[in-house]
């Protein structure tokens, strides 16, 4: 069964002025997927967001949701988004349902269907037991759930979450990314957010943003295979001789960290299992010898602060 394309984004450009804000960006969300999208300040994520969302016009490029144009059919296009931004929209005077059942007349939500969105909205986003309490008598995780139901109350096919757990504690941090993950099942989603072990522990997909282009577009499993890398971290009682770990059989580098760390490059089968047998036969005494594996964070800064391991990656 093939996968139903819920975004598809081709070659969108956004100008202010002589700036070149947005650069030819392409991309597409499946339905089942979670897209992490990240970015340092002013990378031009706010802007795609803008654009996608049917808030701000493109300079250049398409943008379709659920296979219809959004800048031919605006209005169709943007009855199948759902919006939370980082401020949830809320009205604190209204209880849960008086502002659901407002949401859900915004959305054009027929009256007759109104009443089963407004229990399906309450019953996804765990708020049974405080509809009827004012919202800002509500915690902010609380809120956020409120949030996150007056954007999916029409069953749109895409949800948009703009920092959507700045601010809790753990406990909400938690049962908000549970949501997040069961909503993903069934829309797609797009999570734009600050807080990379967030986009680890949620997301089916990274996407980073730097000076306007796409500098990383992988899925988590790809992700995760960068991330273990192709390198071994060697720690012995003793220094070793990098000449001879050089010519184990499958190390292509080896990188002094110190007198008594190395960093051993490899391009194809890890040779770990020769290393160790090396550091045996000349009794350099083991210490450690693991996979060097990388965080999300320092291939976020490697790709947004190394202006030419951006370029590199944008090109490839």
């Amino acid at each position: 069964m093939d996968t139903k394309i819920l975004i598809a984004v081709d070659e969108l450009c956004r100008y202010y002025g002589h700036h070149l804000a947005v650069d030819a960006i392409s991309f597409e969300l499946a339905q089942g997927e979670v897209l992490g999208f990240l970015g340092p300040n002013g990378a031009g994520k706010s802007t795609t967001m803008q654009m996608i969302s049917g808030n701000l016009a493109p300079s250049g490029g398409r943008i379709a949701i659920n296979g219809i144009d959004l800048l031919d059919r605006p209005r169709l296009a943007k009855a199948e988004i759902g919006y939370l931004p980082e401020q949830p929209p809320v009205y604190p005077d209204l209880t849960v349902r008086e502002y659901l059942a407002y949401c859900a007349r915004l959305h054009r939500v027929g009256k007759t269907h109104r009443g089963g969105a407004i229990s399906r909205a309450l019953r996804r986003c765990g708020l049974h037991g405080v509809e009827t309490r004012l919202i800002g008598n509500l915690s902010k995780g609380y809120q956020q759930r409120v949030g996150i139901a007056q954007a999916i109350l029409h069953n749109p096919a895409v949800v948009i979450l703009d920092e959507p757990t700045v601010g809790l504690d753990p406990n909400q941090i938690r049962d908000i990314r549970e949501l997040i993950r069961e909503l993903g099942q069934s829309h797609g989603i797009i999570l734009s957010t600050h807080i990379l072990p967030e986009v680890q522990a949620t997301c089916t997909r990274v996407q980073i943003i730097h000076r306007g282009r796409l500098v990383f577009a992988e899925s988590m499993q790809a992700l995760q295979q960068r991330l273990t890398g192709k390198a071994l971290v060697l720690e012995t009682q003793s220094a070793v001789d990098i000449t001879k770990l050089q010519q184990i059989a499958g190390v292509s580098a080896v990188e002094p960290l110190a007198s008594r760390r190395a960093r051993l490059l490899f391009d194809a089968d890890n040779p770990a299992a020769a290393v160790a047998a090396c550091v045996a036969a000349h009794d350099w005494g083991l210490v450690e010898l693991a996979l060097d594996r990388q965080s999300l964070e320092q291939v976020f800064v490697e790709l947004t602060c190394n202006e030419d391991g951006a370029a590199q990656a944008a090109a490839a």
